[in-house]
């Protein structure tokens, strides 16, 4: 199945490398930290590929879009924390705006914001 780029986003994050890497792979391993919120129509991930510390790739969240997949590539920013691009991968046919808007939109709050702001940023 051929997926094509649906939407990116690149920012930084605090944290290096090795400790963004593991809050992707184990998103509920820190009961205080709880960024990973799902909404009613998602459903939890499963980590397709990961290859520490830089690459993670996520099952779909949304059970009407299970082809989807997540991209997280991650590198030193430079200092001492992360340059994180997530990426959201489809197969065809694209979903509609609406939808691509929201599953935009989710992966945009969750990682650039609910978890940046586990690490106090």
């Amino acid at each position: 199945m051929g997926l094509s780029e649906a939407g990116s986003r690149t920012r930084n994050q605090p944290p290096p490398p090795a400790v963004v890497f593991e809050a992707l792979t184990e998103p509920d391993r820190d009961p205080l930290r709880q960024w990973l919120r799902l909404l009613d129509d998602e459903e939890p991930l499963r980590i397709l590929h990961a290859d520490r510390p830089h690459l993670v790739v996520w099952s779909s969240l949304w059970p009407r879009r299970p082809d989807a997949q997540v991209r997280f590539e991650l590198e030193p920013d430079g200092g001492e924390g992360t340059r994180l691009r997530w990426t959201l991968l489809v197969a065809e046919p694209v979903p509609d705006p609406s939808l691509l808007g929201h599953l935009r939109r989710r992966l945009n709050e969750l990682i650039n914001a609910n978890l940046r702001y586990t690490f106090g940023h």
